[in-house]
């Protein structure tokens, strides 16, 4: 098939060229108060401002490179029959909803589709069922527009994340099921859950896997990637047999939320920049940075080490930190941070994308040569950023923000252009 697509990802920062999307529809809106916790929400989101903020991300990325969405993608391999049928099944046994069996292999695929992301309204046929407070026989994805965490590449595969909390599985399952099946992309999936090792404390997400540089992966551990997740991505590693790799593993924060992830307290920039969230990158505090060396297929060292970046540094990447909220004030910094304000996404070396909301992030970002350029002036051809080498495309974020995630985490970028270090 014409215009089929490698998987290659051996950075943060290459040129990008190509991206996997989801627009935030109806998913979003299906959440009240009372179950909003449950969706690993703090706040109900206005969908409609939610949509509006969104398409200046995904306008900016389809001037840029090819983008893809998740809801064609799994259109498309719907049609095939036995992939439909299976994927029904899985997501069946998994939910503990082999009642909807049935009626989900009746839909047509771009109904399905729209079901398996949107959720699947309850019937009152019964009295049980009537007197059930419950809305969705199968619950709305409502995180799904956060598309980093359910799949990531990294270098030539698609390592599968075991999502933290189960209402966002089905998530990984829609995701291993495109990438084994759409005949638009070449790749491998793995999956932790196919590990004899795999116990349930077994958690990978997106968001806390960073690739460095094709030899050095970031992965942060907290509250959705456990020890027990890094193992798992260890023995992957081990198994290639590759002369040197590493591991550089950030502890984080059980609390406050907006430390779920590392994308939420560093990001790279450039092939010389990153931005931070100084007060747990850079200070001295009990979060550990621990590095582990591979070499030809053997682990010969874990240790400790002084930070991220002094880690990064030692292996041959000096990258100057840009302060998330500015140098000045930790409560600013503290803001910031919780509105993603170090979560940044490259499209390219020093070419990146953030809210325009967190004012000192980005005066930071301009004071070390970053041009500002507005989302919404590059949308309407006020700005062509062909004439500019290095920038922060600012995106309005309100709504956006308040789902608790920034550009890097609603990106899924599947191939970039190689960077010479």
């Amino acid at each position: 098939m014409a215009g089929k697509l490698n998987i290659n990802v051996r950075s943060e920062i290459g040129e990008l060229e190509g991206v996997i999307l989801h627009t935030p529809g109806k998913e979003v809106e299906n959440m009240t108060p009372k179950n909003a916790e449950r969706a690993l929400y703090s706040d109900i989101l206005n969908l409609s401002v939610a949509q509006k903020e969104y398409s200046q991300l995904s306008g900016i990325l389809d001037k840029i490179t090819k983008t893809y969405q998740v809801k064609g993608l799994l259109s498309d391999i719907l049609k095939n029959k036995k992939v439909k049928e299976s994927l029904i099944k899985k997501i069946c046994d998994n939910e503990n909803t082999h009642f909807i069996y049935d009626h989900l292999n009746s839909l047509e695929e771009v109904e399905l589709a729209r079901q398996l992301i949107e959720g699947v309204i309850e019937g009152k046929n019964t009295l049980t069922k009537y007197l059930s407070k419950e809305r969705y026989s199968l619950r709305p994805l409502h995180n799904f527009f956060f598309t980093r965490d359910a799949a990531m590449s990294v270098l030539d595969d698609v390592l599968i994340g075991r999502m933290a909390n189960q209402v966002r599985e089905r998530e990984s399952l829609i995701m291993e099921a495109i990438f084994d099946h759409h005949e638009q992309f070449i790749t491998k999936t793995i999956n932790p859950l196919n590990n004899s090792k795999f116990t349930n404390e077994t958690s990978i997400e997106g968001g806390d896997v960073l690739v460095a540089r094709d030899d050095i992966l970031c992965i942060g551990t907290g509250t959705r990637t456990t020890p027990q997740g890094i193992d798992y991505i260890l023995e992957q590693l081990l198994a290639q047999k590759e002369e040197e790799r590493h591991i550089l593993v950030q502890e984080l924060p059980f609390k406050p939320e907006s430390f779920i992830h590392l994308d939420m307290v560093f990001t790279f920039l450039d092939t010389d920049a990153c931005m931070v969230y100084e007060p747990l990158i850079l200070h001295t505090n009990r979060y550990q940075t621990i590095h582990i060396k591979i070499e030809n297929g053997k682990v010969v060292s874990i240790c400790e080490e002084e930070n991220l970046l002094n880690s990064l540094k030692n292996l041959g990447m000096d990258l100057k930190p840009i302060y998330c909220g500015g140098k000045k004030d930790l409560w600013v910094q503290e803001r910031e941070q919780w509105h993603s304000g170090a979560n940044f996404f490259a499209v390219g070396p020093g070419k990146v994308i953030g809210y325009e909301r967190n004012v000192n992030t980005v005066n930071e970002l301009n004071k070390n040569g970053f041009e500002v350029l507005k989302a919404k002036d590059i949308i309407k051809e006020k700005v062509d950023i062909k004439n500019y080498k290095k920038y922060v495309i600012t995106l309005e974020g309100s709504e956006l923000p308040r789902g608790g995630g920034g550009a890097r985490c609603m990106t899924m970028p599947i191939r970039r252009k190689p960077i010479k270090w």
